[in-house]
C-alpha cells in the first residue's frame, strides 16, 4: 500500500495530520506494507523570508484581520496540536518560504530518508523556531534526519531538486487538490485534512480490503 502526502512544511494542520496517520496506522493489521510518499505543495509560494517579522503579525497581514485575531487562531491550532501530542511554538516561528526545504526532502526521498526529513523539517518550524530557508540550518537537520550533512548543503546551494517540488505541485493542480494535508491511499482513497484518527483507520481498512 503506498500513501502519497502532499503537504507544505509551513503547513500545521499537516504535522497534526501526520501524527494522527501514525496512530491510524499502529491500530492497522497491514500497517508492515504501507510505504509513505512525501509530495511536495506550497500554500504561498510568493512567500517572502522574513526573519524578523512574527507569524502573527504576517497572517494578520495577509488575512486581513487584527494582530489578535490572528493570535486567538493560532492559539486554537496550538490547542488541536497539544491534542495529538506535539508542541507548538508559533512565538518562536520564522516567516519563512519553503521551497527549499521542499528540495531537501526531494533529496532526502531518494535515500530513503522522506520522512526523517519531514519530521525534522516539521519540528524545526513549529517547535524549535528553526528557519527553514536558510541553507546551513537545513543542512543541519538534513544531519539529524541521517543525511550527510555536506552532501545535503551541496543539493541546497546549486538548486537541484527544484522540478522535482514542481513536478508534485503541478500534479496536485491535476488532481484537483487545493489544500493541504491531502492524503491518496493507492490512488483509491483520499483523506482531506487533517481528520480524526478514525478517519484514517477506515480509509486503510477500505483501501487494504
Amino acid at each position: 500500500m503506498r500513501i502519497e502526502i502532499w503537504s507544505d512544511i509551513l503547513c500545521p494542520f499537516c504535522y497534526i495530520g501526520k501524527r494522527h496517520l501514525e496512530a491510524a496506522l499502529k491500530d492497522f493489521s497491514g500497517k508492515d506494507s504501507v510505504e509513505i510518499q512525501w509530495r511536495s505543495f506550497q500554500l504561498d509560494p510568493e512567500q517572502e523570508t522574513r526573519p524578523g517579522m512574527d507569524v502573527f503579525s504576517y497572517l494578520a497581514e495577509r488575512k486581513g484581520i487584527s494582530k489578535a485575531q490572528s493570535e486567538a487562531m493560532h492559539t486554537q491550532v496550538t490547542q488541536m496540536a497539544a491534542r495529538a501530542g506535539l508542541e507548538y511554538h508559533f512565538e518562536k516561528a520564522v516567516v519563512a518560504n519553503s521551497f527549499d526545504a521542499h528540495r531537501l526532502l526531494q533529496y532526502a526521498k531518494t535515500l530513503g530518508l522522506g520522512d526523517a526529513m519531514k519530521e525534522r523539517l516539521f519540528r524545526a518550524y513549529f517547535c524549535e523556531g528553526g528557519n527553514i530557508a536558510d541553507a546551513n540550518a537545513l543542512a543541519d537537520l538534513a544531519k539529524d534526519a541521517g543525511l550527510d550533512r555536506a552532501a545535503a548543503l551541496a543539493v541546497l546551494q546549486d538548486k537541484r531538486f527544484s522540478a522535482e517540488v514542481e513536478a508534485d505541485i503541478r500534479e496536485a493542480q491535476t488532481l484537483g487538490i487545493t489544500g493541504v494535508p491531502f492524503f491518496v491511499i493507492d490512488r483509491k482513497y483520499a483523506v482531506s485534512g487533517a481528520q480524526p484518527v478514525e478517519v484514517f483507520l477506515r480509509a486503510l481498512q477500505g483501501a487494504g480490503g
